[in-house]
């Protein structure tokens, strides 16, 4: 009898998890035609048909759904593997610290692993960026992927969705990011400076950036007390909802365009005042195509079709 009862309650366990199907979302970055390579040049890029050499590029992507036949959108539940993925976030990361990208770290992630019960799926549904009740939160003792002080802004903005550093013809060295670092130094830094600009000190002068282009794609206008405590809202969230109609789970794959990214810019140049390339400043002039690719508002200017992301 004990037998029995112990195999009744195992057996919905069973049943369950028998009818779970494991996923791989397969993600690839290209450059028109060409595979993304730190180290490697690409011509023709932007309205001046620029020479860029990317130095980093990576971004999250969260709330992943698979959609049924019914257009059902079915959430992945992804592997916790404690390097890449927590709770709904994964960060793809297609930069390998070599050459160019010496500032970022030796790993690769280009898929996203998790499960979801068997059926018929027909489209894909995500999100670009980390999801508000993660973006905010306090980064020195985050999990990762949310523990990369090169991903991470200040508590206020929260993280970088997208992170793209490179150098073009006209601005040849790469904007002078951060590098890794530890995430508690970082703080502690934004802290101290946040405190010496209200007691009216002025902050230790900065050395000069280098020129380069970036995309950098955050929250922005996101309202608290301080650089270092979370805000309340975010008057623009910058998150981009992608959505697939179309999706063969086996046999295709997410393409993130850059040289489609940039299609609009003049990477050769950099508004003057203005960090280098677009980083979500509401007043940047090198925002407005950058946000048009995306698919997000900017200004006055509406939300269009994204172009980033494609099936192949």
């Amino acid at each position: 009898m004990k037998k029995l009862f112990l195999l009744a309650l195992f057996m919905p366990f069973a049943m369950a998890h028998a009818a779970a199907q494991k996923v791989e979302l397969r993600f690839a970055v290209k450059v028109g035609d060409a595979p993304f390579a730190c180290g490697r040049s690409y011509e023709g890029i932007g309205t001046t048909k620029s020479r860029i050499t990317p130095s980093d590029l990576r971004f999250y992507v969260s709330e992943v759904a698979l959609i049924d036949a019914r257009g059902n959108a079915v959430p992945l539940q992804l592997e916790q593997d404690g390097v890449w993925q927590y709770r709904n976030l994964a960060l793809l990361d297609f930069e390998d610290g070599t050459g160019p990208c010496r500032n970022g770290n030796s790993g690769l992630h280009t898929s996203v692993v998790g499960s979801l019960p068997k059926g018929d799926y027909r489209g894909l549904r995500f999100t670009l960026g980390v999801p508000f009740d993660l973006n905010h939160g306090d980064p020195t003792i985050a999990y990762s992927p949310l523990n990369l002080s090169a991903m991470f802004w200040v508590w206020q903005s929260g993280y970088r969705f997208v992170k793209i550093d490179m150098a073009s013809s006209g601005q040849p060295q790469a904007a002078d990011m951060p590098g890794e670092g530890s995430m508690k130094d970082k703080v502690a830094t934004m802290e101290k400076v946040a405190a010496m600009r209200k007691s009216g000190v002025k902050s230790p002068k900065q050395p000069a950036r280098a020129a380069g282009f970036s995309v950098h794609l955050g929250s922005t206008a996101c309202t608290s007390s301080s650089l270092t405590l979370p805000p309340s809202e975010c008057l623009h969230p910058n998150r981009v909802n992608i959505v697939f109609d179309k999706f063969d789970v086996n046999k295709d794959e997410v393409v993130a365009d850059l040289a489609a990214l940039l299609q609009e810019v003049n990477v050769d140049v950099n508004a003057p005042d203005t960090a280098p390339g677009c980083m979500s400043a509401e007043n940047d002039a090198d925002c407005p195509g950058i946000f048009a690719a995306f698919g997000l508002p900017f200004g006055e200017q509406p939300a269009v079709q994204q172009r980033f992301f494609t099936v192949r």
